[in-house]
Order: C-alpha cells, then structure tokens, then sequence
C-alpha cells in the first residue's frame, strides 16, 4: 500500500507528522512492553473502566 494512499497517514496534514506520530507511538508501545510492573487481569481492567463510566455518567 502507498504511504500517501493510506487512511493513517491521511488523518494528518503532513507526512512528516504522521512519520513523528508513529515514532512517538511505537515509543510509548515498547515502553509499556518493557515495563516490568506486573500486569492487570482483562476482567480487572474492564471493571476498572466500567466504574470510570459510571462515575463519570453519575456526575453529568
């Protein structure tokens, strides 16, 4: 696929920001992977989530 026909890199105005947005992506995606803090259980997490939710409708 060419880069410039891509639907990622056209949500940007420039190539070059959607080159520096990857980098800084992927940055942060090796940094999760790296971390050596245990993980969160997925059932854990989503009912993490789902009291933000809650909360957050319950405030509005």
């Amino acid at each position: 696929m060419s880069i410039l026909l891509s639907p990622f890199y056209s949500d940007f105005e420039s190539e070059e920001e959607a080159e520096s947005y990857d980098r800084w992506f992927r940055a942060e995606v090796q940094h999760a992977l790296d971390d050596p803090s245990p993980g969160i259980p997925h059932d854990e997490a989503m009912a993490m989530l789902e009291e933000m939710r809650r909360k957050r409708r319950s405030a509005a």
